[in-house]
């Protein structure tokens, strides 16, 4: 596994729609949101029908396994064909420099490039240049391959983080935006905010951008950052969200690489991943929870299948323990404390107490879901919603540096309506 900056986060041959090509319909939000509410991807499909959008060529999570799955793929692969001969028209060779004018009016900026997919592994054990916050389910990453392989195109909802405090990277782009050439500037459908992007084809800047990333990976300052960690491999970049789309990326990459002569391996376009990058200490980045909802089981039985589980891990519910949830539920919400044998995380206990429920309950399942709100609707419609704490951003790259993975599910950046957009995108043929 290569551990090389050089590799770690690169210029990419971006490409985009056709001058005039609306982002309302065209960019969609990311196809992990709003899985138990398919009245959102019956509102976006109205909107982007018979019209170009990236919608036409993801297949929303909500949809994974449905019967008429097969049929979908066959039309993606279509429209991609499609697309990429007649509709991404524009190329940036380089990078794009993008601002998400987000649902309270802060700019979140970021950077559009690809990843070296030999620098980043999912393994909870290894050590590369990229790593995962939250552990990998692999089991989800098989219904997810159907979908890359055979793919022309992809279009990325991966948001990686960096930890710059100094503002090193993305910043100092931002502030050479009025010399760039304008890329898109307009609305995102269904209330995502607005979206503004620039290339970044400039060779000077992109030297900059690849000598910020090195800094970022260097053993000496990683050190300095992480005493605890001296000596080891650094990590560069941490995967802020679209965890399972970057390790089914890796897994396809994987898989065909054995099929390649060890020459064609070093370009062969599956080996790179776009993602987009983002300061972690942005002030436009929120680390919020995601929550928990459980269906198929009743109140009174989540609460005696906890007081089980707790007792079994020495953990006591208390008036006022060492970590706290709220359990929702359409008779109202109740405050649970618990002290004694915990998880480092409140979130860590939480997972673990669901995973036991899901065990001793065979018709009981999870989702997890963005915002307070949407757990109290699920709630009202007979879930059981699991309503968890606010996280801290120092627990994100602390957590992942010195003790690995997050729990899965850990963590969200933003509300659901915040999240990337499909829009850049990239050819997976030559």
């Amino acid at each position: 596994m290569s551990n090389t900056t050089s590799q770690c986060f690169a210029p990419a041959r971006i490409l985009l729609p056709a001058p005039g090509t609306p982002l309302d319909p065209w960019a969609c939000i990311a196809v992990d949101q709003f899985t138990s509410q398919p009245e959102y991807w019956q509102k976006a499909e109205a909107l982007a029908k018979d019209k170009p959008s990236t919608l036409h060529i993801v297949l929303p999570e909500a949809y994974l396994g449905a019967a008429d799955e097969a049929d979908r793929l066959e039309f993606i692969r279509r429209t991609m064909a499609d697309y990429r001969r007649s509709l991404l028209t524009r190329v940036v060779n380089g990078f794009v420099y993008l601002e998400r004018t987000q649902m309270d009016g802060t700019v979140r900026q970021g950077l559009v490039g690809a990843v070296d997919l030999e620098a980043y592994s999912f393994d909870r054990d290894a050590t590369p240049a990229i790593r995962p916050s939250e552990n990998t389910v692999v089991e989800r990453i098989p219904p997810r391959l159907r979908v890359r392989r055979g793919a022309e195109l992809e279009t990325p909802h991966v948001m990686l983080l960096a930890d710059d405090e100094d503002c090193t990277l993305i910043e100092p782009i931002g502030r050479e935006k009025a010399r760039l050439p304008l890329l898109y500037d307009g609305e995102l459908m269904l209330g995502g905010g607005h979206l503004t992007g620039w290339a970044v084809e400039d060779p000077a800047l992109i030297a900059q951008i690849e000598q910020a990333v090195a800094g970022l990976g260097d053993p000496a300052r990683y050190a300095a950052r992480w005493p605890d960690a001296a000596g080891q491999p650094p990590m560069t970049l941490a995967v802020g969200d679209g965890n399972h789309s970057l390790a089914t990326a890796k897994a396809y990459w994987e898989e065909r690489k054995q099929t390649l002569p060890p020459e064609r391996r070093e370009t062969d376009p599956a080996r790179y991943c776009l993602v987009e990058v983002c300061n972690v200490h942005s002030p436009a980045i929120e680390i919020e929870p995601i929550h928990r909802v459980l269906f198929g089981v009743s109140e009174d039985t989540v609460l005696a299948c906890l007081e089980r589980w707790a007792a079994g891990r020495g953990i006591r519910l208390v008036e006022k323990g060492a970590q706290s949830f709220t359990l929702v539920s359409s008779n109202g919400e109740r405050r649970v404390s618990l002290d004694g044998a915990l998880e480092p995380l409140t979130v860590g206990t939480a997972e673990a107490f669901v995973g036991a429920l899901l065990a001793e309950c065979p018709g009981a399942s999870v989702d997890y879901i963005h915002g307070e709100a949407a757990v109290r609707q699920l709630a009202q419609k007979g879930g059981v919603g699991i309503l968890l704490p606010e996280l801290e951003k120092a627990d994100l790259f602390r957590g992942v540096v010195l003790g690995g993975v997050l729990p899965r599910k850990t963590f969200s950046m933003g509300h659901a309506e915040e999240k990337r957009y499909y829009n850049e995108c990239r050819s997976l043929v030559d």
